[in-house]
């Protein structure tokens, strides 16, 4: 019994290929995001639109996946924390090898279950590869103050009179000159 469902619109059923090297079998869908494409920054959220466009093709060592998916991911900005969306245009392709050919005996390649395919460790992979590791809202973000957290986009003349801390201490000393002082000079 397979534990890939078929009615799931992230598994594709490939009978229909009848193990004929050449076959031919397209798919255009749109279906929901599962959870967790992409990290915990930057990702896909779940059930948001994934519109799909691939290719099956039969081949003597299994079946090979390729096409495309277009999709919208969100993100914090990692310098000043503003949400982010951006779409993603992604290419796929994978080879999915019958259960009983020699290329599935190879770690790294997928297998067909049941003659189903479940397209969501390929989106996965693809997903996290596209996505940016430090997402920015703007090219030119300059991001948060440090010292206070305002956002400096908002205020570029926005800054603090800080000390060197090296030389903190002599603020404490009074440096105003005593009358008797002034008599002598």
């Amino acid at each position: 019994m397979s534990r890939l469902d078929p009615r799931d619109p992230l598994v594709l059923d490939t009978r229909t290929l009848a193990r004929r090297p050449g076959q031919l079998r397209s798919f255009e869908r749109v279906a929901p995001a599962p959870a967790g494409l992409g990290l915990d920054v930057v990702k896909v959220p779940k059930g948001t639109d994934l519109t799909l466009e691939v290719r099956l093709e039969s081949v003597v060592e299994g079946v090979l996946l390729s096409g495309s998916c277009r999709t919208r991911a969100t993100a914090e900005c990692v310098r000043c924390l503003d949400p982010i969306m951006f779409d993603l245009d992604l290419s796929v392709q994978e080879l999915y090898a019958y259960p009983d050919a020699a290329a599935a005996a190879a770690e790294e390649i997928e297998r067909l279950e049941d003659d189903l395919i479940d397209l969501k460790p390929v989106l996965h992979d693809a997903v996290v590869l596209a996505l940016p590791l430090q997402p920015l809202c703007q090219d030119d973000c300059p991001g948060l103050c440090a010292t206070c957290g305002a956002r400096l986009a908002d205020d570029p003349k926005h800054h603090h009179d800080e000390v060197d801390p090296r030389w903190a201490s002599l603020q404490k000393l009074n440096l105003t000159p005593r009358a008797s002082d002034e008599k002598k000079g």
